[in-house]
């Protein structure tokens, strides 16, 4: 039986209209893929330009010859292993998807949700759903319903819950040239994961691809409007220095031990883990709450490098881009 919320929400589709569902990453912006009009509707709740290509998420594998004209047995093989799940995948599409949804290119990008709510959502619908994250284009992504009413109040529609995300940043994107993947945006599949059960290399791209550009690939994104600078430990004891004596209020994300800092009414220190999966959660909450905070700057420390962390450096480095400002 179908409930209440989802029916509404499947109403609301239906009609040319935008939902937010919770997925395992983040919250969507949901659209019906094959509405020109929903679809355009997300573009400009979030400002998205045009030329973006949104996420295509479908209940399941069954789902995806509907959408790709053709699918590369390596591409089979990650859909078969890791949807549902945080990978999309960028294929060949059908000529009759809207090319709105494609950014104008011939490929379409996507997934199979890891979500209850998601998954009764789309086999409600029976559809595919256009979905980027549902924020304004460039800021933090929502993991939680809280920061979607922050974005958006009641302009997004029926908002679904689903609590606070579960993996916490966006899906790893592949594309296919021929049998052979590359690797389009990191995420928590790694590209050694693929490599692994491949059992062949994944090449790595640039943010953009035949020049036109991914999701979630401008070089600012994912970013708060309080401007965020990610340093070394030490470069960041003296940073945050030289900004509170002064009188700036600021916020810090660390991994080290930074108990001396406790205390002190111009530092807001949030902890993190030091595991990346945990950290990957946490990261987009931490934010949010630094960037509510009335600070003047967001201080982070650095990650480790390595694979392992390859999706949080990624979207730090692109939050430390944007210039911030309220």
């Amino acid at each position: 039986m179908i409930s209440p919320d989802i029916a509404s929400a499947v109403d609301h589709l239906k009609r040319g209209f935008t939902v937010v569902f919770p997925t395992e990453t983040v919250y969507g912006l949901g659209a019906d893929a094959m509405n020109p009009k929903g679809v355009e509707r997300v573009f400009a709740l979030k400002g998205r330009p045009r030329d973006r290509p949104l996420i295509v998420h479908i209940e399941g594998l069954s789902r995806l010859e509907e959408w790709a004209e053709e699918i590369p047995e390596g591409a089979r093989r990650l859909a078969e292993r890791f949807w549902p799940g945080p990978l999309t995948l960028v294929l060949s599409c059908r000529r009759e998807i809207p090319r709105l949804v494609t950014g104008g290119r011939d490929t379409v990008a996507v997934r199979v949700p890891d979500h209850p709510v998601a998954t009764a959502l789309l086999r409600a619908f029976g559809g595919g759903l256009a979905a980027p994250s549902a924020n304004r284009f460039g800021r933090l992504s929502p993991t939680a319903s809280w920061h979607v009413r922050e974005f958006f109040g009641d302009e997004a529609g029926p908002i679904l819950e689903g609590g606070p995300c579960s993996t916490g940043v966006e899906s790893t994107i592949v594309g296919f040239s021929g049998d052979r993947p590359t690797l389009l945006r990191p995420g928590t599949v790694s590209a050694r994961m693929i490599e692994e059960f491949l059992g062949l290399r994944i090449l790595r791209a640039g943010a953009e691809e035949e020049g036109a550009p991914l999701p979630g690939s401008g070089e600012s994104h994912y970013a708060p409007c309080t401007p965020l600078e990610l340093l070394p430990a030490e470069a960041l004891r003296s940073r945050l220095l030289s900004l509170t004596s002064r009188g700036d209020r600021v916020g810090v994300l660390a991994l080290s031990e930074w108990g001396d800092l406790c205390g002190q009414r111009e530092v807001t220190l949030l902890p993190m883990s030091r595991k990346a999966p945990e950290y990957a959660r946490e990261l987009y909450a931490a934010l949010h709450a630094l960037d509510r905070g009335g600070l003047g700057r967001i201080l982070v420390e650095a990650p480790p490098d390595g694979e392992a962390w390859g999706a949080v450096n990624d979207r730090l480095k692109r939050a430390s881009h944007h210039p911030g400002g309220r």
